[in-house]
């Protein structure tokens, strides 16, 4: 039960520090200014305190059922993971891609949040994966209500785009590898 109560807190931690910004602009200015650089540093260690209860809670999380996942689903997970991958790295590339998606960042975080929700049918996976996907929707949302006036950045297709691909394929791997060392393997036996 205490890590299903830490996982609850972290996530709750992460998005409370998140959303700060948007839910209260003016008490996060008035922050700001009096602590300058400072009020930044308070929110990063909150964010950083939120992943490290995600982790401990997810860690000690009791598992409680709450519905089957075929096998097949698992093929699902693995090509969502991949666009979700994608659609993140393109944010960060800024290449002409990234003028077609808003939140490229939030829309990955959310196709991984879904991705994982499809192949956890858990407590802990609902609590983990559902609350950070639910953040990243308000979060699209609100940007979006307080950010009416969106103009794409003009930029044009080049390498930035085909770069960001092939350093997503290995990001891919890499998170892959990671996975079945830690012992769960999102690919499966590849053999049979």
């Amino acid at each position: 039960m205490i890590g299903l109560i830490l996982l609850i807190l972290g996530v709750g931690l992460w998005i409370a520090a998140h959303l700060f910004k948007r839910v209260s602009p003016a008490q996060r200015a008035t922050l700001a200014k009096g602590m300058g650089e400072g009020a930044k540093g308070i929110f990063a260690v909150l964010i950083l305190a939120g992943l490290v209860l995600m982790v401990i809670g997810w860690q000690r999380a009791d598992y409680v059922f709450l519905w089957s996942v075929p096998p097949w689903m698992g093929h699902v997970n693995n090509l969502l993971m991949l666009i979700a991958f994608y659609v993140f790295g393109i944010g960060m590339a800024k290449g002409a891609l990234s003028q077609r998606v808003r939140h490229p960042m939030l829309m990955g975080t959310l196709l991984w949040a879904v991705a994982h929700l499809l192949v956890n049918g858990d407590l802990a996976g609902v609590i983990l994966f559902g609350g950070l996907g639910a953040w990243a929707v308000v979060s699209m949302v609100m940007i979006n209500a307080q950010e009416k006036n969106w103009t794409p950045p003009a930029r044009k297709p080049g390498p930035r785009d085909a770069v960001a691909a092939g350093v997503v394929l290995v990001v891919y791997v890499a998170v892959g590898l990671i996975h079945s060392w830690l012992g769960v393997n999102p690919f499966g036996n590849l053999a049979g």
